[in-house]
């Protein structure tokens, strides 16, 4: 497998008296940028309205600055850090020339002060310095998140749609059950297709009909989960729609292969290929970072102890790799994973902390059946699609 840039530094050299460094502090209100000009001591600060046409005359500025002192630019780099504004910013700057990067915002180390000064202008100040040694090559300052393009991130929106969808759906069909319950009854299922036509003959353990407003609102709330189902089914026939049309792209392929898992649904094939698997991650180990799934050690001295999962990683991912590590066990049982699962808990290790361990391992062994093919050992699949 070709080596990945995982983005931890630089591996352009740096000429520091031909390239004109930027760095942003966004808000939503306001952009502060911050600039290191060569053949200027001074290092500029503008704050501007978010206009991303202001920013760029305002780097063409420092630029001319920059060659009346006799320093040609050769090379334009800009960075900021990931947030509410995505990565539109930075993709609109690339197609223009210039080097944009967006810094993975936890990767950046701050004082631990009980009450430290922060302010916009020692927050683009501490981008700078982290990002001049980024730029160096040096590791440890900072890390770099991977801009995804449009499609790349369109791509995710069903499956993070319907999973919000399905939320609203539980939370819907809960209100209802507890509304009955206040009035002691039990045993309704309001999620059934036709609970709307038995809910005007539905009785109190006093004998009496509903109330009027109760009545009214556990319509409303019907009507609200009719429209939910039929957008959920909606997402879910669309996206058969888009596996049929393009079988052979690469995450529609994907996709299909993991599907074939005996215990792997669609809409857990295609959530784990859009928010990682399609991903160019560098190895395992990043993999399960990726997911969040890594343990966070504790080590001084001789004390030696885990603080339990980092859960840095997505959230979704790790999620949805917990639900599908116990059905694997109950799908898979003569699976290579599997086993190791009960061998594991047999000599009297905890079934959750087993469990967080076993999705790790399945998450990695479904990154290399995507990628290299190989396939679980002991995993049965279903016929080809």
């Amino acid at each position: 497998m070709p080596a990945v840039d995982d983005l931890s530094r630089s591996l352009t050299a740096l000429a520091q008296d031909s390239t004109l460094m930027t760095v942003i502090e966004l808000s939503k209100s306001s952009w502060l940028v911050a600039g290191m000009v060569p053949g200027i001591e001074r290092h500029p600060v503008k704050k501007l309205d978010p206009d991303p046409v202001a920013l760029l005359n305002l780097v063409s500025r420092w630029r001319c600055e920059a060659e009346r002192k006799e320093r040609r630019i050769e090379r334009v780099v800009l960075a900021f850090e990931a947030g509410r504004d995505g990565f539109w910013l930075a993709r609109w700057l690339r197609e223009r020339g210039i080097e944009a990067y967006v810094i993975h915002s936890t990767s950046v180390a701050v004082t631990r002060e009980h009450r430290r000064a922060k302010t916009d202008r020692l927050d683009t100040a501490m981008l700078m310095r982290v990002f001049l040694g980024w730029l160096r090559g040096e590791r440890g300052h900072c890390r770099m998140v991977a801009i995804p393009t449009y499609e790349e991130e369109d791509a995710k929106r069903p499956s993070r749609e319907r999973e919000s969808l399905v939320g609203e759906r539980t939370r819907i069909i809960n209100r209802m059950k507890g509304a009955l319950a206040r009035l002691g009854i039990r045993g309704f299922k309001p999620e059934l297709r036709r609970a709307p036509e038995k809910l005007s003959a539905l009785l109190t353990p006093e004998g009496e009909l509903l109330p009027s407003n109760l009545l009214e609102e556990m319509r409303r709330e019907m009507t609200r989960l009719s429209l939910i189902r039929e957008q959920i089914a909606a997402i879910e026939q669309a996206r058969l729609v888009r596996l049929q049309q393009a079988p052979t792209s690469r995450p529609n392929a994907m996709t299909t292969l993991l599907a074939r898992v005996i215990g792997v649904g669609l809409e857990t094939a295609d959530m784990l290929v859009q928010e990682v698997l399609n991903r160019n991650l560098r190895d395992r180990r990043a993999v399960a970072r990726y997911a969040g799934l890594t343990g966070s050690p504790d080590e001084s001295g001789s004390r030696r102890r885990e603080k339990g999962l980092a859960k840095a990683g997505n959230a979704r991912v790790r999620r949805g790799l917990i639900q599908l590590a116990w059905r694997f066990l109950m799908f898979q049982k003569d699976s290579g994973l599997a086993q190791w699962y009960r061998a594991r808990t047999g000599q009297g290790a905890r079934k959750t902390t087993v469990i967080v361990a076993l999705a790790r391992k399945l998450l990695i062994a479904l990154w290399r059946m995507v990628t290299v093919g190989e396939v679980p050992t002991g995993v049965v699949l279903r016929p080809g699609m």
